[in-house]
């Protein structure tokens, strides 16, 4: 089966090369790697126009900064693979997980697969991959909130690991433009009653200063999210 890899990209000079030579190297996985850049304004752009453009299979521009709702919604107009995965641009997440990713989706286990930052962990309030424990404690809150909402029983709602089944994601009308795109299509994978299984998977935080762009906000916001399309498409 084939993997399309989606990764959103905003001003990450430092790391969108080594994320997409570390995919490269993933040579018995069938994959298209399709990169959206959000309108960067630190080199990456360029940097995948010219020297990184051989290596993908897909180059999305996008004309502003939109959010990465918005580059995933772009990357849907590209696709050929059977399944989709998010990756973001940074190295928080290690490709070398996509084997156990993909596993049961190629097994017809289940059609959806999170990767897990918590899975396993014996205190969720702490792990040595988390660096700021206010992002633990609120990632943990917003997750339980998001399985009450949506009657599931997830561990890690919100992580950037989100791997569906080609046919499955194409079902999804998505619309979220930001970090929102998480708790819409966990939402609306619960009401078309999809089991999502869960996979525990390396994850290396980053602090604000490092490039980390989610904020207080975007948590507020998530919680908007998951209760508008609970009650509405």
């Amino acid at each position: 089966m084939k993997l399309s890899i989606i990764i959103p990209c905003y001003n990450e000079i430092n790391t969108v090369e080594k994320l997409i030579d570390k995919i490269l190297v993933l040579s018995d996985i069938d994959k298209e790697i399709i990169v959206i850049d959000d309108f960067s304004n630190d080199g990456s752009r360029e940097l995948l126009k010219n020297k990184l453009f051989h290596k993908i299979n897909h180059l999305i521009l996008n004309e502003k900064n939109y959010g990465k709702g918005y580059c995933i919604i772009q990357a849907k107009k590209k696709i050929s693979g059977d399944i989709v995965l998010i990756q973001d641009a940074d190295l928080e997440y290690d490709p070398n997980d996509y084997y156990k990713l993909i596993e049961p989706i190629i097994k017809k286990n289940t059609k959806v697969v999170y990767g897990s930052r918590v899975l396993g962990l014996k205190n969720r309030y702490y792990s040595k991959n988390f660096i700021n424990l206010v992002r633990i404690f609120f990632n943990h809150m917003l997750t339980i909130l998001s399985n009450l909402i949506n009657s599931q029983n997830l561990t890690d709602a919100h992580t950037c690991y989100k791997v569906i089944s080609r046919d499955i994601f194409d079902k999804i009308d998505l619309k979220e433009h930001d970090f929102s795109f998480c708790p819409e299509v966990t939402t609306k994978l619960a009401k078309l009653k999809i089991n999502i299984i869960e996979k525990s998977i390396n994850y290396n935080g980053r602090e604000f200063k490092d490039g980390k762009k989610i904020r207080l906000i975007d948590g507020i916001l998530a919680l908007k999210t998951l209760l508008k399309y609970k009650f509405t498409k």
